[in-house]
């Protein structure tokens, strides 16, 4: 089946916060302060503004993303569990009706953390490909956590700090900007404990997260039927920028084809990195059609997932 996948709508919060300010609040000791800016390079974090809610910023995102059409199917990928679709049943029906959706199927996706947004663009061509799917079936996927709610939740120790913008796309079939050509995912199960792993599980699964998310985009691009050579960019989770010199240094990837500009201005923002890396080097004119893009994401517990596009060129 023939899978596209829409431009990328991005909404922005109204405020930007330190990266050194979460820090300090958190008790960073100033090593790892230091290391955060410097080796890591993450500068600012985007954050909602008083008087704004996440959920308009995901409603928004998601209008422009509808482009004034329909969708049979909402997923919504978040990490956070403190999310309101978790503690409020009027969540879904408000959003829907903020979309335009009313009574259409919403589901959330989450237990897999940073990769529940990607994980729903393959929940997505599921969908369109079941039985008595009709041909103009479309999939709104939405993503987005508000990381500022708790700092406990955006602060990951010696990783990253993590931000409020929400993303949206849709997944249809036929032609759309981006082709899906392939994906995968996988899980380490040694570090389920998340954030309340050891030190010395953290060492670890510093380790350990660069070589499965080499061999996940290995993977996904096999699943493609093609090579990592193959692949013209990885667009990546945005935590830090070490973490992706060390992805091409294992994988042999030019660290040149792994857009890094965002890390300073917005830094991690859960599971949507991939789709803003990807909407921002679209917009910055770097994206040719018949380039493959690898979109890559890694979550705690650990998660990897990869999906594999190619960009197709808009009449």
């Amino acid at each position: 089946m023939d899978t596209g996948l829409s431009r990328v709508a991005v909404r922005l919060p109204g405020r930007v916060e330190a990266v050194d300010d979460v820090l300090v609040r958190s008790g960073a000791k100033p090593l790892e302060r230091r290391m955060f800016g410097r080796i890591y390079g993450l500068r600012d974090s985007p954050v909602l503004a008083p008087g704004e809610r996440m959920a308009d910023h995901l409603a928004e995102a998601g209008r422009t993303a509808l482009g004034g059409g329909a969708a049979s199917l909402v997923l919504y990928g978040h990490t956070l569990l403190i999310a309101e679709l978790d503690l409020c049943g009027e969540f879904p029906d408000r959003l829907r009706d903020a979309l335009g959706l009313p009574g259409v199927p919403f589901f959330g996706v989450s237990h897999v953390n940073c990769t529940s947004v990607l994980r729903s663009v393959e929940l997505a061509r599921r969908y369109l490909a079941r039985p008595g799917a009709a041909p103009d079936d479309r999939v709104l996927v939405l993503g987005g956590d508000q990381g500022s709610a708790s700092d406990r939740g955006r602060y990951i120790p010696g990783t990253t700090v993590a931000g409020d913008t929400a993303a949206a796309l849709v997944v249809s079939r036929g032609p759309a900007r981006y082709r899906y050509l392939g994906g995968a995912s996988a899980r380490d199960t040694r570090f389920h404990r998340s954030l309340r792993m050891t030190k010395e599980e953290f060492t670890l699964f510093g380790k350990v997260c660069c070589e499965q998310a080499v061999a996940v985009v290995a993977a996904a691009a096999r699943a493609a039927g093609l090579g990592l050579s193959d692949v013209d960019w990885v667009l990546p989770d945005l935590s830090n920028r070490m973490f992706w010199r060390t992805f091409s240094g294992l994988s042999g990837f030019p660290f040149e084809k792994i857009p890094l500009d965002l890390v300073a201005e917005r830094g991690h923002n859960f599971g949507v990195d991939s789709l803003l890396a990807l909407q921002h080097a679209d917009a910055a004119g770097r994206l040719r059609p018949g380039q493959r893009c690898a979109l890559v994401s890694v979550g705690q517990g650990a998660y990897f997932q990869s999906v594999i596009v190619e960009v197709v060129e808009e009449k």
